[in-house]
């Protein structure tokens, strides 16, 4: 199997066609051949005066050359190996409510790739807080969710237009990890597993996670996050593991991972038993003695 041929990219035109077709929703589709960051263009456009109103919108890009990641990393790409996207939403949350919906950018995301595998591989596909989607541990995508508001007067004070940055590895995943030292996954990995990944196209993907998102925003407005913990559990990489919470290479927390709140934030047991809500840091899993 030839995968690298196997996930080639569609150009831009024919991405742009495939996606209309399946996101009708979507009021702005666009894909373009390179650009300096997807989410940062869309950002740009919900805050100009004159423009499109009307979302969600969805921005594609083959390669991005100031791509970002999490906490400022630079997300490393070259045309072709990386499937990376954003979309634009309107949504209505109180301010403080918006940091949730980071974790819930990388469940919405894991569930939506979990549909590109049989049922008996899914539970391979997992989060690992606040979201990165990993297969069997290692990296497969990361999500950067950003929030502002929109140019017009808004019709409420929680009226935000959050964007949701998306970049899923498709090749290259060795490479990645010699040169990270971080297990790396791709797609093309994963199709060497999973006959229903292998006859997934990049549109499939991209209509999956955008539909996902899209679901899951319309949900959090309507209904709240009651649910959040319950649904996450099921994705959810860092249950029961031992873990160290750090920051600029300090350890800030060692405890239990016990799940996540209603807030989003990650619950860890303390070794004296007390429970403490993590808002941030980075998770580094303790190695099983």
């Amino acid at each position: 199997m030839n995968t690298s041929s196997q996930f080639a990219l569609p150009s831009p035109r024919d991405m742009v066609a495939e996606l209309r077709t399946r996101l009708p929703h979507f009021n702005q589709i666009r894909w373009l051949d390179d650009t300096e960051s997807t989410n940062a263009d869309l950002l740009t456009l919900a805050r100009q005066e004159t423009g499109p109103r009307v979302r969600p919108w969805l921005l594609g890009a083959h390669l991005q050359s100031r791509g970002r990641g999490r906490a400022g990393r630079t997300w490393q790409n070259r045309a072709g190996a990386n499937l990376m996207f954003s979309c634009a939403f309107d949504v209505f949350l109180p301010a403080r409510q918006l940091p949730t919906l980071s974790p819930l950018a990388g469940m919405a995301t894991c569930e939506a790739l979990r549909l590109c595998l049989e049922p008996a591989l899914r539970r391979r596909l997992t989060m690992k807080w606040p979201n990165d989607v990993l297969w069997d541990q290692a990296k497969l995508a990361g999500i950067l969710v950003e929030a502002t508001r929109a140019s017009a007067a808004p019709s409420s004070a929680d009226h935000h237009v959050v964007i949701i940055g998306i970049g899923i590895n498709l090749q290259d995943a060795a490479d990645l990890s010699l040169r990270t030292q971080r297990a790396v996954a791709d797609w093309s990995g994963i199709a060497e597993h999973s006959t229903q990944a292998s006859l997934t196209r990049c549109s499939d993907i991209v209509t999956k996670v955008a539909q996902s998102c899209y679901l899951s925003l319309n949900h959090v407005t309507a209904q709240g996050f009651t649910d959040l913990p319950d649904r996450y559990a099921q994705v959810d990489a860092l249950m029961g593991q031992h873990v160290h919470i750090m920051d600029n290479g300090q350890i800030l927390h060692t405890g239990i991972v016990t799940g996540i709140n209603v807030s989003g934030q990650l619950l860890l047991r303390h070794p004296d038993g007390s429970e403490r809500a993590i808002t941030v840091g980075e998770v580094s899993v303790r190695p099983q003695r």
